[in-house]
Protein backbone atom coordinates (compact mmCIF):
# COMPACT_ATOMS: atom_id res chain seq x y z
CA UNK A 1 0.00 0.00 0.00
CA UNK A 2 1.56 3.54 -0.92
CA UNK A 3 0.87 6.90 0.58
CA UNK A 4 -0.65 9.87 -1.01
CA UNK A 5 2.01 12.32 -1.82
CA UNK A 6 2.92 15.76 0.46
CA UNK A 7 3.79 18.71 -1.09
CA UNK A 8 5.95 21.43 -0.46
CA UNK A 9 5.63 24.78 0.82
CA UNK A 10 6.34 26.14 -2.10
CA UNK A 11 3.24 24.34 -3.73
CA UNK A 12 1.36 24.59 -0.35
CA UNK A 13 1.09 28.10 -0.24
CA UNK A 14 0.52 28.30 -3.79
CA UNK A 15 -2.28 26.27 -3.24
CA UNK A 16 -3.98 28.27 -0.08
CA UNK A 17 -2.72 31.85 -1.82
CA UNK A 18 -4.57 30.90 -5.46
CA UNK A 19 -7.98 30.04 -3.00
CA UNK A 20 -7.51 33.10 -0.96
CA UNK A 21 -7.01 35.27 -4.29
CA UNK A 22 -10.74 34.17 -5.03
CA UNK A 23 -12.05 36.11 -2.45
CA UNK A 24 -10.02 39.26 -2.98
CA UNK A 25 -12.71 41.82 -2.08
CA UNK A 26 -13.70 40.06 1.51
CA UNK A 27 -10.01 39.11 2.75
CA UNK A 28 -8.88 43.39 2.00
CA UNK A 29 -12.00 44.35 3.99
CA UNK A 30 -10.98 41.67 6.73
CA UNK A 31 -7.65 42.61 7.04
CA UNK A 32 -8.51 46.50 6.88
CA UNK A 33 -11.34 46.02 9.84
CA UNK A 34 -8.61 44.23 11.55
CA UNK A 35 -5.68 46.22 10.69
CA UNK A 36 -8.18 49.30 12.51
CA UNK A 37 -8.99 47.75 15.55
CA UNK A 38 -5.60 46.90 16.22
CA UNK A 39 -4.53 50.70 15.64
CA UNK A 40 -7.56 52.11 18.15
CA UNK A 41 -5.79 49.73 20.96
CA UNK A 42 -2.95 51.69 21.20
CA UNK A 43 -4.93 54.55 22.17
CA UNK A 44 -5.18 53.32 26.01
CA UNK A 45 -1.40 53.17 26.72
CA UNK A 46 -0.60 56.92 25.11
CA UNK A 47 -3.80 58.10 27.01
CA UNK A 48 -2.69 56.89 30.52
CA UNK A 49 1.01 58.67 29.64
CA UNK A 50 -0.35 61.58 28.93
CA UNK A 51 -2.30 61.19 31.88
CA UNK A 52 0.61 61.05 34.22
CA UNK A 53 2.14 64.07 32.92
CA UNK A 54 -1.35 66.15 33.48
CA UNK A 55 -1.09 64.79 36.97
CA UNK A 56 2.13 65.15 37.89
CA UNK A 57 2.02 68.80 36.19
CA UNK A 58 -1.13 69.21 38.76
CA UNK A 59 -4.14 69.36 35.96
CA UNK A 60 -7.15 69.58 36.59
CA UNK A 61 -9.51 67.06 36.91
CA UNK A 62 -11.12 67.59 33.77
CA UNK A 63 -8.49 66.23 32.47
CA UNK A 64 -8.54 62.91 34.29
CA UNK A 65 -12.67 62.64 32.61
CA UNK A 66 -11.46 63.25 29.02
CA UNK A 67 -8.82 60.47 28.85
CA UNK A 68 -10.98 58.14 30.82
CA UNK A 69 -13.58 58.87 28.24
CA UNK A 70 -10.65 58.67 25.49
CA UNK A 71 -9.64 55.26 26.45
CA UNK A 72 -13.28 54.21 27.10
CA UNK A 73 -14.50 55.05 23.36
CA UNK A 74 -11.07 53.57 21.76
CA UNK A 75 -11.44 50.20 24.03
CA UNK A 76 -15.36 49.72 22.87
CA UNK A 77 -13.94 50.52 18.95
CA UNK A 78 -11.41 48.17 19.13
CA UNK A 79 -13.52 45.47 20.75
CA UNK A 80 -16.59 45.83 18.00
CA UNK A 81 -13.76 46.03 14.98
CA UNK A 82 -11.73 42.78 16.49
CA UNK A 83 -14.68 40.87 16.38
CA UNK A 84 -16.19 41.60 13.71
CA UNK A 85 -12.86 41.21 11.78
CA UNK A 86 -12.28 38.31 13.37
CA UNK A 87 -15.99 37.23 12.36
CA UNK A 88 -14.93 38.34 8.64
CA UNK A 89 -11.24 36.27 8.77
CA UNK A 90 -13.59 32.75 9.78
CA UNK A 91 -15.79 33.65 6.94
CA UNK A 92 -12.71 33.56 4.82
CA UNK A 93 -11.10 30.40 6.03
CA UNK A 94 -13.71 28.41 6.07
CA UNK A 95 -14.67 28.88 2.58
CA UNK A 96 -11.11 28.42 1.72
CA UNK A 97 -11.35 25.03 3.56
CA UNK A 98 -14.24 24.20 2.08
CA UNK A 99 -12.88 24.65 -1.56
CA UNK A 100 -9.31 22.63 -0.83
CA UNK A 101 -11.43 20.14 0.95
CA UNK A 102 -13.73 19.70 -2.24
CA UNK A 103 -10.73 19.94 -4.81
CA UNK A 104 -9.00 16.98 -2.54
CA UNK A 105 -12.21 14.70 -3.07
CA UNK A 106 -12.86 15.40 -6.50
CA UNK A 107 -9.13 14.95 -6.94
CA UNK A 108 -9.27 11.83 -5.03
CA UNK A 109 -12.47 10.42 -6.72
CA UNK A 110 -11.25 11.11 -10.28
CA UNK A 111 -8.03 8.93 -9.55
CA UNK A 112 -7.94 5.15 -11.78
CA UNK A 113 -8.96 2.35 -9.72
CA UNK A 114 -5.39 0.66 -9.70
CA UNK A 115 -4.19 3.90 -7.73
CA UNK A 116 -6.80 3.88 -5.43
CA UNK A 117 -6.34 0.31 -4.49
CA UNK A 118 -2.88 1.19 -3.53
CA UNK A 119 -3.62 4.19 -1.43
CA UNK A 120 -4.04 3.54 2.61
CA UNK A 121 -7.37 4.05 3.42
CA UNK A 122 -6.45 5.49 6.86
CA UNK A 123 -4.05 7.49 4.97
CA UNK A 124 -6.60 9.08 3.06
CA UNK A 125 -9.19 9.76 5.92
CA UNK A 126 -6.62 11.10 8.57
CA UNK A 127 -6.25 13.89 5.26
CA UNK A 128 -10.12 14.86 4.93
CA UNK A 129 -10.16 14.34 9.01
CA UNK A 130 -7.34 14.94 11.18
CA UNK A 131 -5.86 17.47 8.50
CA UNK A 132 -8.93 19.47 7.87
CA UNK A 133 -9.49 19.35 11.60
CA UNK A 134 -6.14 21.16 11.92
CA UNK A 135 -6.49 23.02 8.86
CA UNK A 136 -9.80 24.79 9.90
CA UNK A 137 -8.68 25.28 13.32
CA UNK A 138 -5.72 27.59 11.77
CA UNK A 139 -7.59 29.45 9.72
CA UNK A 140 -10.71 30.66 11.47
CA UNK A 141 -9.61 30.03 15.22
CA UNK A 142 -5.38 30.55 15.35
CA UNK A 143 -5.53 32.73 11.66
CA UNK A 144 -7.44 35.74 13.20
CA UNK A 145 -5.76 35.72 15.94
CA UNK A 146 -2.21 35.55 14.08
CA UNK A 147 -3.23 38.55 12.29
CA UNK A 148 -4.44 40.75 14.70
CA UNK A 149 -1.09 39.74 16.75
CA UNK A 150 1.30 40.53 13.87
CA UNK A 151 -0.75 44.06 13.42
CA UNK A 152 -0.57 44.83 17.21
CA UNK A 153 3.28 44.22 16.96
CA UNK A 154 3.68 46.63 14.08
CA UNK A 155 1.84 48.89 15.38
CA UNK A 156 2.86 48.69 18.73
CA UNK A 157 6.73 49.44 18.13
CA UNK A 158 5.82 52.55 15.31
CA UNK A 159 4.60 54.06 18.07
CA UNK A 160 6.80 53.38 20.63
CA UNK A 161 9.16 55.02 18.37
CA UNK A 162 6.69 57.70 17.96
CA UNK A 163 7.31 58.46 21.56
CA UNK A 164 11.04 58.13 21.62
CA UNK A 165 13.68 56.74 19.31
CA UNK A 166 15.68 55.65 22.53
CA UNK A 167 12.61 53.82 24.08
CA UNK A 168 12.00 52.15 20.52
CA UNK A 169 15.67 51.12 20.31
CA UNK A 170 15.56 49.73 24.09
CA UNK A 171 12.55 47.55 23.63
CA UNK A 172 14.26 46.02 20.19
CA UNK A 173 17.28 44.64 22.64
CA UNK A 174 14.43 41.84 23.33
CA UNK A 175 14.36 41.22 19.48
CA UNK A 176 17.30 38.80 18.87
CA UNK A 177 16.00 36.52 21.76
CA UNK A 178 12.89 36.31 20.38
CA UNK A 179 14.69 35.37 16.66
CA UNK A 180 17.05 32.78 18.34
CA UNK A 181 14.18 31.36 20.50
CA UNK A 182 12.32 30.46 16.95
CA UNK A 183 15.62 29.65 15.05
CA UNK A 184 16.70 26.96 18.05
CA UNK A 185 12.75 26.12 17.85
CA UNK A 186 11.57 25.24 13.98
CA UNK A 187 14.28 23.04 13.13
CA UNK A 188 13.92 20.77 16.00
CA UNK A 189 10.41 20.87 15.98
CA UNK A 190 8.93 20.31 12.61
CA UNK A 191 10.30 16.95 11.77
CA UNK A 192 7.80 16.08 14.99
CA UNK A 193 4.93 17.42 13.47
CA UNK A 194 5.61 15.68 9.91
CA UNK A 195 5.86 12.44 11.96
CA UNK A 196 3.19 13.05 14.16
CA UNK A 197 0.76 13.64 11.18
CA UNK A 198 2.18 10.07 9.25
CA UNK A 199 1.54 8.30 12.73
CA UNK A 200 -2.11 9.67 13.13
CA UNK A 201 -2.35 8.26 9.44
CA UNK A 202 -0.93 4.70 10.61
CA UNK A 203 -3.17 4.79 13.75
CA UNK A 204 -6.22 5.32 11.38
CA UNK A 205 -5.33 2.78 8.85
CA UNK A 206 -5.10 0.69 12.03
CA UNK A 207 -8.40 0.86 13.52
CA UNK A 208 -10.21 0.76 10.30
CA UNK A 209 -8.31 -2.80 9.15
CA UNK A 210 -9.68 -3.88 12.35
CA UNK A 211 -12.99 -2.51 12.22
CA UNK A 212 -13.54 -3.81 8.39
CA UNK A 213 -12.11 -7.62 9.09
CA UNK A 214 -13.72 -7.61 12.61
CA UNK A 215 -15.31 -10.98 11.55
CA UNK A 216 -12.01 -12.62 10.33
CA UNK A 217 -10.63 -11.08 13.48
CA UNK A 218 -13.01 -12.79 15.75
CA UNK A 219 -12.75 -15.83 13.63
CA UNK A 220 -8.83 -16.48 13.75
CA UNK A 221 -8.96 -15.18 17.21
CA UNK A 222 -6.39 -11.83 16.07
CA UNK A 223 -8.01 -9.54 18.60
CA UNK A 224 -5.10 -9.34 21.30
CA UNK A 225 -2.84 -9.00 18.03
CA UNK A 226 -5.01 -6.15 16.76
CA UNK A 227 -5.33 -4.74 19.66
CA UNK A 228 -1.68 -4.75 20.44
CA UNK A 229 -0.92 -3.47 16.33
CA UNK A 230 -3.36 -0.30 17.50
CA UNK A 231 -1.76 0.13 21.16
CA UNK A 232 1.71 0.48 19.32
CA UNK A 233 0.51 3.00 16.61
CA UNK A 234 -1.07 5.29 19.16
CA UNK A 235 1.95 4.75 21.17
CA UNK A 236 4.00 6.24 18.37
CA UNK A 237 1.45 8.94 17.87
CA UNK A 238 1.65 10.05 21.52
CA UNK A 239 5.66 9.67 22.04
CA UNK A 240 5.62 11.98 19.21
CA UNK A 241 3.32 14.72 20.99
CA UNK A 242 5.45 14.05 24.06
CA UNK A 243 8.36 15.07 22.37
CA UNK A 244 6.43 18.32 21.09
CA UNK A 245 5.71 19.15 24.13
CA UNK A 246 8.44 18.94 25.93
CA UNK A 247 10.19 21.10 22.83
CA UNK A 248 7.38 23.81 23.42
CA UNK A 249 8.00 24.06 26.85
CA UNK A 250 11.75 24.90 26.63
CA UNK A 251 10.94 27.54 24.04
CA UNK A 252 8.28 29.07 26.23
CA UNK A 253 10.84 30.11 28.56
CA UNK A 254 13.06 31.72 25.87
CA UNK A 255 10.15 33.64 25.57
CA UNK A 256 9.31 34.73 29.19
CA UNK A 257 13.44 35.40 28.81
CA UNK A 258 12.96 38.05 26.00
CA UNK A 259 10.08 39.22 27.52
CA UNK A 260 11.94 39.83 30.61
CA UNK A 261 15.05 41.39 29.11
CA UNK A 262 12.93 43.70 26.71
CA UNK A 263 10.73 45.24 29.36
CA UNK A 264 13.81 46.20 31.92
CA UNK A 265 15.55 47.51 28.90
CA UNK A 266 12.62 50.17 28.52
CA UNK A 267 12.53 50.73 32.28
CA UNK A 268 16.33 51.05 32.41
CA UNK A 269 16.36 53.68 29.82
CA UNK A 270 13.31 55.75 30.25
CA UNK A 271 15.22 56.03 33.98
CA UNK A 272 18.26 57.33 32.75
CA UNK A 273 16.07 59.90 29.76
CA UNK A 274 13.85 61.14 32.72
CA UNK A 275 17.13 61.92 34.80
CA UNK A 276 18.72 63.68 31.75
CA UNK A 277 14.89 65.85 31.02
CA UNK A 278 14.87 63.48 27.61
CA UNK A 279 11.66 62.72 28.40
CA UNK A 280 8.73 62.63 30.29
CA UNK A 281 7.65 60.20 33.26
CA UNK A 282 4.21 59.89 31.01
CA UNK A 283 6.28 58.79 28.11
CA UNK A 284 8.51 56.48 29.85
CA UNK A 285 5.29 55.05 31.11
CA UNK A 286 3.41 54.82 27.76
CA UNK A 287 6.48 53.04 26.21
CA UNK A 288 6.81 50.42 29.24
CA UNK A 289 2.78 49.54 29.12
CA UNK A 290 3.26 49.46 24.86
CA UNK A 291 5.84 46.78 25.36
CA UNK A 292 3.93 45.48 27.62
CA UNK A 293 1.06 45.60 24.97
CA UNK A 294 3.36 43.34 23.30
CA UNK A 295 3.30 40.63 25.17
CA UNK A 296 0.20 38.88 24.35
CA UNK A 297 0.70 39.51 20.51
CA UNK A 298 4.28 38.13 20.69
CA UNK A 299 3.42 35.56 22.84
CA UNK A 300 0.26 33.95 20.56
CA UNK A 301 2.52 34.75 17.21
CA UNK A 302 5.18 32.58 18.92
CA UNK A 303 3.61 30.41 20.95
CA UNK A 304 0.86 29.32 18.45
CA UNK A 305 3.92 28.31 16.31
CA UNK A 306 2.86 24.21 16.90
CA UNK A 307 -0.56 24.83 15.84
CA UNK A 308 0.69 26.58 12.61
CA UNK A 309 3.37 23.86 12.05
CA UNK A 310 0.23 20.97 12.71
CA UNK A 311 -1.69 22.87 10.33
CA UNK A 312 0.77 23.15 8.11
CA UNK A 313 1.85 20.33 7.70
CA UNK A 314 -1.83 19.22 7.49
CA UNK A 315 -2.20 21.56 4.53
CA UNK A 316 0.83 20.22 2.82
CA UNK A 317 -0.41 16.60 2.92
CA UNK A 318 -4.31 18.10 1.78
CA UNK A 319 -2.19 19.97 -1.10
CA UNK A 320 -0.65 16.89 -2.06
CA UNK A 321 -3.41 15.42 -3.42
CA UNK A 322 -4.65 18.23 -5.40
CA UNK A 323 -0.41 17.25 -6.89
CA UNK A 324 -1.65 14.18 -8.58
CA UNK A 325 -2.25 14.44 -11.83
CA UNK A 326 -5.38 13.22 -13.83
CA UNK A 327 -4.55 10.82 -16.51
CA UNK A 328 -5.87 13.34 -19.46
CA UNK A 329 -8.48 12.32 -21.97
CA UNK A 330 -7.60 11.49 -26.08
CA UNK A 331 -8.43 13.38 -28.48
CA UNK A 332 -12.06 12.61 -29.92
CA UNK A 333 -11.95 10.06 -32.17
CA UNK A 334 -14.14 7.76 -33.46
CA UNK A 335 -17.14 6.12 -31.63
CA UNK A 336 -17.90 2.43 -30.72
CA UNK A 337 -19.61 0.70 -34.01
CA UNK A 338 -22.19 -1.39 -31.55
CA UNK A 339 -22.20 -2.66 -28.70
CA UNK A 340 -19.68 -5.51 -28.95
CA UNK A 341 -16.65 -6.06 -26.48
CA UNK A 342 -13.54 -7.75 -27.81
CA UNK A 343 -10.60 -8.95 -24.85
CA UNK A 344 -7.54 -9.50 -27.09
CA UNK A 345 -4.77 -11.47 -25.38
CA UNK A 346 -5.40 -9.49 -21.60
CA UNK A 347 -2.92 -10.39 -19.18
CA UNK A 348 -2.47 -8.91 -15.74
CA UNK A 349 -0.65 -8.80 -12.60
CA UNK A 350 -0.89 -6.81 -9.34
CA UNK A 351 2.43 -6.83 -8.62
CA UNK A 352 3.19 -10.24 -8.65
CA UNK A 353 2.35 -13.44 -10.65
CA UNK A 354 -0.18 -13.40 -13.53
CA UNK A 355 -4.14 -13.18 -12.29
CA UNK A 356 -5.27 -13.26 -15.87
CA UNK A 357 -3.26 -14.68 -18.33
CA UNK A 358 -3.61 -14.50 -22.21
CA UNK A 359 -7.24 -14.15 -22.57
CA UNK A 360 -9.13 -13.83 -25.56
CA UNK A 361 -12.95 -13.25 -25.47
CA UNK A 362 -15.64 -11.73 -27.79
CA UNK A 363 -19.13 -10.50 -26.76
CA UNK A 364 -21.78 -10.14 -29.41
CA UNK A 365 -23.72 -6.93 -29.65
CA UNK A 366 -26.90 -7.88 -27.02
CA UNK A 367 -25.00 -10.90 -25.97
CA UNK A 368 -24.95 -12.51 -21.91
CA UNK A 369 -22.26 -14.12 -21.02
CA UNK A 370 -21.45 -15.38 -17.76
CA UNK A 371 -17.44 -15.86 -16.21
CA UNK A 372 -17.51 -18.75 -13.96
CA UNK A 373 -14.65 -20.45 -11.76
CA UNK A 374 -13.50 -20.81 -8.27
CA UNK A 375 -12.28 -18.21 -6.35
CA UNK A 376 -9.12 -16.52 -7.08
CA UNK A 377 -9.85 -17.74 -10.68
CA UNK A 378 -9.39 -14.08 -11.93
CA UNK A 379 -13.17 -13.16 -12.83
CA UNK A 380 -13.48 -10.48 -11.19
CA UNK A 381 -9.91 -8.83 -12.79
CA UNK A 382 -11.32 -9.96 -15.86
CA UNK A 383 -14.39 -8.31 -15.77
CA UNK A 384 -13.41 -4.94 -14.46
CA UNK A 385 -10.44 -4.98 -16.83
CA UNK A 386 -13.94 -5.30 -19.73
CA UNK A 387 -15.49 -2.58 -17.89
CA UNK A 388 -12.39 -0.15 -18.87
CA UNK A 389 -11.90 0.10 -15.26
CA UNK A 390 -8.81 -1.52 -14.87
CA UNK A 391 -6.29 -1.40 -17.37
CA UNK A 392 -4.77 -4.59 -18.47
CA UNK A 393 -0.79 -4.94 -18.24
CA UNK A 394 -1.06 -6.65 -21.67
CA UNK A 395 -3.45 -6.92 -24.37
CA UNK A 396 -6.49 -4.50 -25.76
CA UNK A 397 -9.93 -4.20 -24.66
CA UNK A 398 -12.25 -2.96 -27.81
CA UNK A 399 -15.58 -1.31 -27.80
CA UNK A 400 -17.33 -1.60 -30.70
CA UNK A 401 -14.00 -2.11 -32.57
CA UNK A 402 -12.24 1.05 -30.46
CA UNK A 403 -9.45 0.40 -28.13
CA UNK A 404 -11.05 1.89 -24.91
CA UNK A 405 -7.39 3.99 -24.51
CA UNK A 406 -8.63 5.60 -27.38
CA UNK A 407 -12.23 6.10 -26.10
CA UNK A 408 -10.93 7.53 -22.45
CA UNK A 409 -12.33 6.92 -19.16
CA UNK A 410 -15.04 9.35 -19.94
CA UNK A 411 -16.56 7.82 -23.00
CA UNK A 412 -16.09 4.53 -21.79
CA UNK A 413 -18.16 5.44 -18.70
CA UNK A 414 -20.97 6.28 -20.97
CA UNK A 415 -20.95 3.18 -22.89
CA UNK A 416 -20.20 0.24 -19.76
CA UNK A 417 -21.37 0.05 -16.31
CA UNK A 418 -19.89 -1.90 -13.96
CA UNK A 419 -22.45 -2.91 -10.73
CA UNK A 420 -20.80 -5.19 -7.63
CA UNK A 421 -22.16 -6.61 -5.00
CA UNK A 422 -20.74 -3.37 -3.41
CA UNK A 423 -23.31 -1.10 -3.37
CA UNK A 424 -23.28 2.35 -1.68
CA UNK A 425 -26.77 3.93 -0.38
CA UNK A 426 -26.48 7.84 -0.29
CA UNK A 427 -28.06 9.78 2.14
CA UNK A 428 -30.97 11.27 0.86
CA UNK A 429 -33.99 10.84 -0.70
CA UNK A 430 -34.72 7.17 -2.72
CA UNK A 431 -35.51 9.52 -5.60
CA UNK A 432 -32.12 11.30 -5.58
CA UNK A 433 -30.06 8.43 -4.90
CA UNK A 434 -32.05 6.93 -8.37
CA UNK A 435 -30.86 10.16 -9.77
CA UNK A 436 -27.23 9.29 -9.33
CA UNK A 437 -27.42 7.76 -12.95
CA UNK A 438 -29.46 10.75 -14.61
CA UNK A 439 -29.58 14.02 -13.17
CA UNK A 440 -32.35 15.35 -15.40
CA UNK A 441 -34.68 12.16 -15.27
CA UNK A 442 -38.15 12.51 -14.42
CA UNK A 443 -40.40 11.03 -11.77
CA UNK A 444 -42.30 9.09 -14.24
CA UNK A 445 -38.80 8.14 -15.60
CA UNK A 446 -37.30 6.91 -12.21
CA UNK A 447 -40.79 4.99 -11.35
CA UNK A 448 -40.40 3.09 -14.72
CA UNK A 449 -37.06 2.04 -13.42
CA UNK A 450 -37.93 0.83 -10.73
CA UNK A 451 -40.82 -1.33 -12.03
CA UNK A 452 -38.26 -2.98 -14.49
CA UNK A 453 -36.87 -3.74 -11.65
CA UNK A 454 -39.41 -4.74 -9.32
CA UNK A 455 -38.90 -2.53 -6.49
CA UNK A 456 -41.50 -0.08 -6.89
CA UNK A 457 -44.06 -2.47 -4.94
CA UNK A 458 -41.98 -1.74 -1.90
CA UNK A 459 -41.02 1.87 -2.72
CA UNK A 460 -44.51 3.01 -2.59
CA UNK A 461 -44.89 1.20 0.51
CA UNK A 462 -42.16 3.19 1.99
CA UNK A 463 -44.11 6.38 4.05
CA UNK A 464 -43.08 8.83 1.68
CA UNK A 465 -42.86 6.38 -1.55
CA UNK A 466 -39.84 7.77 -3.06
CA UNK A 467 -39.19 11.03 -0.93
CA UNK A 468 -38.14 8.64 2.01
CA UNK A 469 -34.84 9.71 3.37
CA UNK A 470 -32.67 6.37 3.02
CA UNK A 471 -28.84 5.84 3.67
CA UNK A 472 -26.89 7.01 7.27
CA UNK A 473 -29.38 7.76 10.17
CA UNK A 474 -32.45 7.03 7.97
CA UNK A 475 -34.39 4.24 6.50
CA UNK A 476 -31.99 1.61 5.74
CA UNK A 477 -32.78 -0.77 2.98
CA UNK A 478 -31.95 -4.44 2.80
CA UNK A 479 -29.08 -5.82 0.68
CA UNK A 480 -31.42 -7.18 -2.32
CA UNK A 481 -33.06 -3.11 -2.24
CA UNK A 482 -30.22 -2.01 -2.44
CA UNK A 483 -29.24 -4.00 -5.30
CA UNK A 484 -32.58 -3.08 -7.11
CA UNK A 485 -31.22 0.61 -6.67
CA UNK A 486 -27.94 -0.06 -8.13
CA UNK A 487 -30.22 -1.69 -11.53
CA UNK A 488 -32.51 1.12 -11.62
CA UNK A 489 -29.77 3.82 -11.60
CA UNK A 490 -28.23 1.33 -15.07
CA UNK A 491 -31.60 0.91 -16.26
CA UNK A 492 -31.62 4.77 -16.29
CA UNK A 493 -28.28 5.68 -17.16
CA UNK A 494 -28.67 2.96 -20.84
CA UNK A 495 -25.46 1.91 -21.32
CA UNK A 496 -24.60 -0.42 -23.63
CA UNK A 497 -22.58 -2.66 -22.09
CA UNK A 498 -23.12 -4.10 -18.39
CA UNK A 499 -20.73 -5.62 -16.32
CA UNK A 500 -21.78 -7.65 -12.99
CA UNK A 501 -19.30 -8.58 -10.89
CA UNK A 502 -21.58 -11.02 -8.37
CA UNK A 503 -24.20 -8.49 -8.14
CA UNK A 504 -26.71 -10.89 -6.43
CA UNK A 505 -24.17 -12.00 -4.08
CA UNK A 506 -25.67 -9.94 -0.86
CA UNK A 507 -29.46 -10.83 -1.51
CA UNK A 508 -29.38 -14.29 0.58
CA UNK A 509 -31.30 -17.54 -0.62
CA UNK A 510 -34.50 -15.37 -0.62
CA UNK A 511 -34.74 -12.67 -2.26
CA UNK A 512 -32.13 -14.45 -5.11
CA UNK A 513 -34.34 -15.51 -7.58
CA UNK A 514 -36.08 -11.96 -7.20
CA UNK A 515 -32.62 -10.04 -7.52
CA UNK A 516 -31.88 -12.40 -10.58
CA UNK A 517 -34.79 -11.87 -12.32
CA UNK A 518 -34.29 -7.82 -12.01
CA UNK A 519 -30.62 -8.21 -13.03
CA UNK A 520 -32.12 -10.03 -16.33
CA UNK A 521 -34.65 -7.31 -16.96
CA UNK A 522 -32.31 -4.02 -16.21
CA UNK A 523 -29.70 -5.92 -18.87
CA UNK A 524 -32.07 -6.84 -21.24
CA UNK A 525 -30.80 -5.51 -24.97
CA UNK A 526 -27.41 -4.71 -23.44
CA UNK A 527 -24.29 -6.72 -24.23
CA UNK A 528 -23.61 -8.22 -20.45
CA UNK A 529 -20.81 -10.11 -18.84
CA UNK A 530 -21.78 -11.55 -15.47
CA UNK A 531 -19.61 -12.94 -12.72
CA UNK A 532 -21.56 -15.48 -11.80
CA UNK A 533 -22.13 -15.75 -8.10
CA UNK A 534 -24.53 -18.28 -8.36
CA UNK A 535 -24.76 -21.03 -11.03
CA UNK A 536 -28.36 -20.17 -12.12
CA UNK A 537 -27.32 -16.92 -13.64
CA UNK A 538 -24.58 -18.80 -15.46
CA UNK A 539 -27.56 -21.17 -16.55
CA UNK A 540 -29.46 -18.21 -18.28
CA UNK A 541 -26.41 -16.81 -20.28
CA UNK A 542 -26.13 -17.44 -23.83
CA UNK A 543 -23.03 -17.94 -22.99
CA UNK A 544 -20.90 -19.40 -20.67
CA UNK A 545 -17.11 -19.10 -19.91
CA UNK A 546 -14.94 -21.01 -17.54
CA UNK A 547 -11.76 -18.94 -16.13
CA UNK A 548 -9.61 -21.49 -13.76
CA UNK A 549 -5.97 -19.73 -12.92
CA UNK A 550 -6.94 -16.46 -14.79
CA UNK A 551 -7.28 -18.99 -17.94
CA UNK A 552 -10.28 -19.59 -19.95
CA UNK A 553 -10.97 -23.19 -20.05
CA UNK A 554 -14.35 -23.81 -20.95
CA UNK A 555 -16.97 -21.98 -23.41
CA UNK A 556 -20.33 -23.21 -23.93
CA UNK A 557 -24.18 -22.97 -23.55
CA UNK A 558 -24.86 -24.62 -20.09
CA UNK A 559 -26.22 -28.19 -21.83
CA UNK A 560 -23.15 -28.37 -24.00
CA UNK A 561 -21.03 -27.80 -21.12
CA UNK A 562 -22.42 -30.21 -18.68
CA UNK A 563 -22.82 -32.43 -22.04
CA UNK A 564 -18.54 -32.59 -22.08
CA UNK A 565 -18.02 -33.75 -18.13
CA UNK A 566 -15.69 -30.89 -17.69
CA UNK A 567 -14.85 -27.94 -15.01
CA UNK A 568 -18.08 -26.23 -15.26
CA UNK A 569 -19.76 -29.69 -15.02
CA UNK A 570 -17.87 -30.22 -11.58
CA UNK A 571 -18.90 -26.96 -10.51
CA UNK A 572 -22.53 -27.62 -11.82
CA UNK A 573 -22.87 -31.09 -9.36
CA UNK A 574 -20.84 -29.43 -6.63
CA UNK A 575 -23.96 -26.57 -6.92
CA UNK A 576 -26.61 -28.53 -7.05
CA UNK A 577 -25.88 -31.38 -5.11
CA UNK A 578 -26.50 -33.83 -7.09
CA UNK A 579 -24.36 -36.36 -8.70
CA UNK A 580 -22.30 -36.49 -11.83
CA UNK A 581 -23.31 -38.97 -14.85
CA UNK A 582 -20.44 -42.27 -14.71
CA UNK A 583 -19.43 -41.16 -10.80
CA UNK A 584 -18.63 -43.75 -8.81
CA UNK A 585 -21.30 -44.64 -6.46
Amino acid sequence: MNLLPIAGPRATWIVLWREIRRLRTLSLIAAVVVTVGSAAGLVAPWALGVLVDDVATGAEGSAVVRVVVLIGGAALLSGVLTAVGVTLIARVGETVLARIREQVLDRVLQLPAPVLDKIRTGDLLSRVGDDVASVAAALTEIGPVLLAATLTIVLTAAGMFALDWRLGLAGLVALPMYLLALRWYLPRSAPFYRKERLAMGERSEAIITSLRGSATVRAYRLEDTQLDRISDRSATARDLSLNVFRLFSNFSARINHAEFVGLTSILVAGFFLVRADAVTVGATTAAALYFHRLFNPIGALLMEFDQIQTAAAGLARLAGVLTLESAPEPPAGPAPADGSVELVGIGHSYDGPLVVDGVSLRLEPGERVALVGASGAGKTTLAAIAAGVLMPTAGTVLLGGVDIRALGEMRTQQQVALLSQEVHVFSGTLLEDVRLAKASATVAEVEAALERVGALAWVRALPEGLDSQVGENAHQLTGAQAQQVALARLVLADPAVAVLDEATAEAGSAGARELERASAAATEGRTTLVVAHRLTQAQQADRIVVLDHGRVVESGTHDELLAVGGRYSQLWHSWTGTPRAGANR
